[in-house]
């Protein structure tokens, strides 16, 4: 899925709920590779991850009634990086993650990066080395899917012109 806040904004700070959702569709290696310097941190688990169902909700033409369209898997968990070893730091950054799937490592390093992100310090850097790349990534996936579907549209319009000249051609 595409969303808005995908594309990077004029000099416009990203919000916690933006890099959350990115966070959330970014693929493994992208995460690990950005984030090879914190995974030697062990983080205080709030909530190990797990996996579990959710139900997803759809509306008829986008705008209609909601209906209950299916279950898909989910991985959460929650982690604090800063006083991993004692619970004592309790101002030190929440991570939080949800993630497609089973993959627990990449909900790890998802809330691993969530936790990065809130400090103001990491932020540019994260948001260089794993916001962008993730954005890219995404509007390469677009394209492509983009690309697929256009080899499957029919244009209508040519096929009504094609079988109304036939017609004409009878009726004379």
């Amino acid at each position: 899925m595409f969303h808005a806040f995908d594309n990077a904004g004029s000099d416009r700070k990203i919000s916690r709920p933006e890099w959350m959702a990115l966070l959330a569709r970014a693929p493994l290696p992208l995460l690990s590779g950005a984030l090879t310097a914190h995974t030697h941190t062990k983080p205080l688990w709030l909530r190990k991850p797990e996996t579990g169902l959710m139900m997803v909700q759809g509306r008829a033409g986008g705008t209609g009634e909601r209906f209950n369209l299916g279950e898909v898997t989910v991985t959460r968990c929650a982690l604090r990086l800063a006083g991993a070893d004692t619970d004592a730091d309790v101002n030190a950054p929440v991570g939080v993650a949800y993630v497609l799937g089973r993959n627990h490592r990449q909900a790890q390093l998802a809330a691993m990066a969530d936790a990065l992100l809130q400090d103001p310090l990491q932020r540019d850097l994260l948001e260089a080395q794993l916001i962008d790349p993730v954005r890219q990534h995404l509007q390469q996936m677009q394209a492509q899917r983009h690309e697929r579907v256009q080899t499957t549209k029919v244009d209508f319009l040519t096929v009504a012109r094609e079988a109304g000249g036939d017609d004409e051609g009878d009726e004379a």
